[in-house]
């Protein structure tokens, strides 16, 4: 790889404390600047200033995919960078991240657990068809020239839904600072009082945004069949808790900073329905819980069963869910696999992850693909 410094522009819409696309876009940011490269980013007024040191922002002032995708067309030529690696479904890019995976690939496990008149409506909604044609642009009609996934799995149903290039795919496993969570054991005692949690009390964690993707009914109905009274479920993320208050739930909201909830928990549980490589799972990894998942999390690929955490074959296989609760409830069993489980992650650190990507910002040749 070259050793010259590139300017690198990135593209991300929204914004989510809690969002592990941002926290990514975050680390990876900032291990390039470390390295001596220039970042930027495009994004819209839901990204602070503050959660952005590393460059030039600019934000767009709409909302909507399409409109978006529209007003970066727009601003093209005033791009002084590189390459534009965009983390957003837009027109055009030299490098699209597909770190919130493939919507049709969603929508279509979605329908399995969709009433009859949801099937119905749900694809009229204006929004998934935007998402749908961003989509496409980019996969079947050539508008980037090369892709990055975090997992096999968003390779695959890049490949089978658009038929895109198998040989301009390349994954890229997410990454963290694994430094960051190298001393969490010492915040587990005041974090666990914080939580006003019993020492004889099991502490189920549920993290994400978006609970009706990532499974948090089944995470609460397969504790529920458990009946186990020991343990607790502490949810955070964005989200209405209405419809899902039960006993032992509690809803701590969106925050900022995890590593004290990880300290004080005991077992990760992320149900998902769909999830590319769910980041909160990782940074879990890395404090030292075990986690469980299901096969459509891309991180599941990089675990092995009863060993760092389960991996059920479908969120709606309740049994499964209540099996592996009641498995690593077990005290003495979790203390058994923390070594595994902490050797594991330390094979995920985020510079590992710029190594990888920076080798393929080095390859592309900054010109974005003429839009379809």
């Amino acid at each position: 790889m070259s050793n010259s410094k590139l300017n690198i522009v990135f593209v991300r819409r929204g914004y989510s404390p809690s969002g592990g696309a941002e926290a990514y876009l975050k680390r990876t940011a900032r291990a390039l600047v470390e390295r001596g490269h220039k970042v930027q980013l495009i994004a819209t007024n839901e990204w602070p200033t503050s959660e952005w040191s590393f460059g030039q922002l600019t934000r767009l002032r709409v909302r909507s995919s399409i409109a978006f995708a529209d007003e970066l067309e727009e601003l093209r030529l005033q791009i002084q960078g590189n390459v534009l690696m965009s983390f957003e479904r837009v027109w055009r890019c030299d490098i699209y991240r597909a770190g919130d995976g493939v919507h049709a690939a969603w929508l279509q496990r979605r329908r399995k657990f969709q009433m009859p008149l949801q099937r119905f409506i749900h694809p009229l909604n204006p929004k998934h068809r935007e998402i749908l044609r961003l989509e496409e642009s980019l996969l079947a009609r050539g508008g980037t020239a090369r892709v990055i996934a975090n997992s096999e799995m968003v390779k695959n149903e890049i490949i089978d839904f658009y038929n895109y290039s198998a040989d301009r795919i390349d994954i890229v496993r997410n990454g963290i600072r694994l430094e960051e969570f190298g001393s969490i054991a010492r915040l587990r005692e005041k974090a666990r009082q914080d939580l006003e949690l019993e020492p004889s009390e099991t502490a189920l964690l549920f993290a994400g945004t978006g609970w009706e993707r990532k499974g948090l009914i089944f995470a609460i109905q397969a504790m529920a069949l458990g009946r186990d009274r020991k343990l607790r479920l502490f949810v955070v993320g964005r989200g209405n808790p209405r419809p899902y208050q039960a006993k032992r739930v509690r809803f701590l909201g969106e925050l900022a900073d995890l590593k004290p909830i990880y300290a004080a928990a005991d077992i990760f549980i992320l149900p998902t329905i769909y999830d590319p490589f769910s980041n909160a799972c990782l940074e879990a990894l890395a404090s030292g819980l075990p986690v469980i998942t299901t096969r459509a999390n891309g991180f599941s690929e990089i675990i092995e069963h009863e060993m760092h955490g389960s991996v059920v074959d479908s969120p709606h296989e309740l049994t499964q869910l209540r099996d592996a609760i009641q498995f690593w409830s077990d005290e003495s069993r979790r203390a058994a696999a923390k070594s595994a489980i902490l050797e594991r992650a330390s094979q995920f650190d985020i510079a590992k992850s710029v190594d990888q990507t920076l080798a393929i910002l080095a390859g592309t040749d900054g010109h974005a693909p003429s839009c379809p």
